[in-house]
């Protein structure tokens, strides 16, 4: 067993492989119809893997984080900006409303129990499942120039909050949204979606979904009766209206033709005809069914394509088939990751997939018609991906100066961004930028496993202790904070924006980022309907809930951080007393102060112990701290430089990246 462990502190990398190993087998366990799922069970299995005191270099996580976060928004990229158009206003309102409703509500319960900012941050990613809120979140944190004992804690108490919400919120959620709130609101999801079916559908006889006039095709030989001589291929498809069949071929004597609209068909002639399988099940009026082999024989596929063409977008899928759509059958329909049913009325939005099916000739056609044609391939556009990477990173380290203070989206909320913008320019020209849904899957749901799991591997040693001092409470404000927004927001969509209800449900689903609640509201009404909400409001409320990160800088119940957090008493007592860095900059100025203020050596400058001098030190470090003067002697920068990693010091603070963000400025005073 030494052995073992020894190994895993050793190679640290070994123990990543293992967490992830062990994190997807948890990930499977089920109880009824819960299961814990990859994300929690990674989590888990790096604390349990934690406990043997592994180290593991930061910058891992932090690559696969970035990987996660490009992943996500080349995901919703096309979602996220159909969702600034004019039609998905009602969808946007009740995302904000949920999104906003979710931080209020995270903020108020921080306050009542005095959470910290790493508990608050854990409670919102785990209530919402929303995993990147650790990762912006811990970044904050690490940014903010705290001792490195406070620091670890504020992160450490992260992964416990999350653990123990993510498993009460998940589990209430789903219940909530696709057992307890239709009874409450007295919707019947089922009823609701047959008429939301019936309706896309124009009150036809063509269901949405997998009952589509679109989907379920066949192929048959039949020989014409001589009513049907000299008249056309085009008369005889319009002969079967309202349903679509189309003609493929024809054996004219022992000729075989490919059929044309304009084809003269003649008595005895047996066609290839194609259409679903309820329209020939029971024959046709127009002739006998026969054995031909030779004539159903000919090449065929089933294509994607991805909807380019910017004539077609809004347009309705009868109205496509109409113009594009001969001897071509659209077999799935797909949007923002999501399959959506669909029906003769569906609208399509640039970036969809549809997947058509039919003689090749025929699908290549409607292909360049319709967009860019999709050709399998394993390779992923990896020069793509890097500078989506590169350029995000680049956006995310410009600051803007609000009230004196330095704000930025970070590396890592640029990765995100640009992988938006990336996504979306790939739905406008796909011709570049391709990443197949397995390698999709690998930086997705790999990079956010590795980043968790390391996380875990990090908070282990601390993990139990912070689950006894707040997993209690965590319970009971977990299960508020998860339910609260949803419940605001059903109200919202029902009495304020008056929304169908199977629209709404799956609304509140995609707003709250919980699928696995999507999937129960589908399984209650027994229709796929619902996922037309889900859509647009997931790619938004990724977004904002990535962007509430509790501040760091303040306790959410709005309390400054206790003197262990600001660095000794006199620190935080001075803190306690309303005295902010403005003020704290201004005498420093004016009394020309220097850097070595009497009573201590650097050291205990840092720290602020100096027993006479407590005053200024402490005035002094909030001032450097947020980098609106600086006025270190050398002895003063040598400790600085240490603690960043530059030439000395902790290896590990090389990776604050918040340092390297914000350069202090150097105040002349005292120079």
């Amino acid at each position: 067993m030494s052995y073992v462990v020894t190994a895993l502190r050793e190679n640290p990398e070994l123990a990543v492989f293992l967490t992830l190993a062990a994190g997807f087998v948890l990930g499977r366990i089920r109880i009824g119809s819960f299961q814990l799922g990859n994300v929690v069970g990674t989590l888990l299995a790096g604390v349990l893997i934690g406990q043997l005191d592994i180290a593991v270099p930061p910058i891992v996580k932090t690559v696969f984080f970035d990987l996660f976060l490009f992943a996500t928004g080349y995901k919703v990229g096309p979602q996220f900006i159909r969702g600034l158009g004019r039609s998905a206003l009602p969808q946007v309102a009740l995302t904000i409303v949920l999104c906003v409703t979710s931080l209020l509500v995270t903020l108020l319960a921080a306050r009542i129990f005095g959470y910290d900012s790493g508990t608050a941050a854990g409670l919102m990613a785990g209530a919402f499942t929303e995993s990147t809120v650790i990762g912006t979140a811990s970044d904050a944190i690490t940014r903010l120039g705290l001792s490195e004992a406070e620091t670890a804690r504020l992160l450490n108490n992260i992964p416990v909050a999350y653990a123990v919400s993510y498993l009460v919120g998940t589990g209430f959620v789903v219940w909530f949204l696709s057992s307890l709130a239709p009874r409450l609101l007295k919707v019947d999801l089922k009823a609701e979606s047959r008429a939301l079916e019936t309706q896309m559908a124009g009150g036809g006889p063509n269901e949405a979904g997998g009952k589509s006039a679109y989907r379920d095709w066949d192929l048959r030989a039949y020989r014409l009766d001589q009513a049907w001589a000299g008249r056309t291929v085009a008369d005889l498809e319009q002969a079967f209206a309202p349903f679509r069949a189309f003609i493929e071929r024809i054996r004219h004597g022992a000729t075989l033709l490919d059929a044309a609209p304009g084809t003269v068909l003649s008595a005895g002639d047996v066609i290839a005809l194609a259409s679903r399988h309820g329209v020939l099940a029971g024959g046709i009026p127009m002739g006998t069914e026969v054995e031909d082999r030779e004539l159903l024989d000919f090449p065929a596929e089933a294509l994607d394509v991805v909807l380019t063409r910017k004539e077609l977008v809004g347009r309705s899928l009868a109205e496509v088939a109409d113009a594009h759509g001969r001897g071509v059958a659209l077999l799935r329909l797909i949007r923002g990751g999501e399959q959506i049913p669909f029906a003769p009325s569906t609208t399509l939005d640039r970036g969809d997939l549809l997947q058509l099916s039919g003689a090749t000739r025929d699908v290549e056609r409607a292909g360049r018609a319709l967009g860019y044609v999709e050709r399998s391939s394993a390779a992923t556009d990896i020069v793509f991906v890097g500078l989506g990477i590169v350029l995000g990173g680049f956006v995310g380290l410009l600051s803007v100066d609000v009230g004196g203070l330095p704000l930025s989206l970070t590396a890592s909320g640029g990765a995100l961004i640009m992988g938006l913008v990336f996504g979306w320019l790939r739905s406008i020209r796909p011709t570049f930028g391709r990443i197949p849904e397995p390698a999709l899957w690998v930086f997705d749901t790999v990079g956010l496993a590795v980043f968790i799991g390391v996380v875990g591997l990090g908070a282990g040693p601390s993990f139990v202790d912070g689950l006894r001092q707040t997993g209690l409470s965590l319970l009971l404000v977990g299960f508020v904070v998860a339910v609260t927004p949803h419940a605001a927001a059903l109200l919202f969509g029902k009495y304020v924006l008056r929304m169908n209800p199977v629209i709404l449900f799956g609304a509140c689903a995609g707003a709250g980022t919980v699928t696995a609640a999507l999937r129960g509201i589908q399984d209650e009404a027994q229709s796929k309907t619902p996922v037309l909400g889900y859509t647009v409001p997931y790619a938004i409320g990724n977004i904002l809930l990535t962007a509430w990160r509790p501040d760091a800088r303040r306790r959410p119940g709005g309390r400054r951080d206790p003197p262990a957090e600001r660095g000794g008493a006199g620190h935080g007592r001075h803190h306690r007393r309303g005295r902010g860095h403005r003020r704290a900059g201004r005498l420093h100025q004016r009394a020309g102060w220097g850097g070595a203020a009497a009573g201590g050596g650097a050291a205990g400058e840092e720290a602020g112990h100096a027993p006479r001098g407590a005053d200024r030190q402490h005035r002094f470090a909030g001032h450097e701290r947020r980098g609106l003067a600086h006025a270190r002697q050398p002895d003063q920068r040598a400790a600085g430089d240490a603690r960043r990693g530059r030439g000395g010091g902790d290896p590990r603070h090389r990776h604050h990246r918040g340092d390297r963000l914000f350069p202090q400025p150097r105040h002349p005073v005292g120079q």
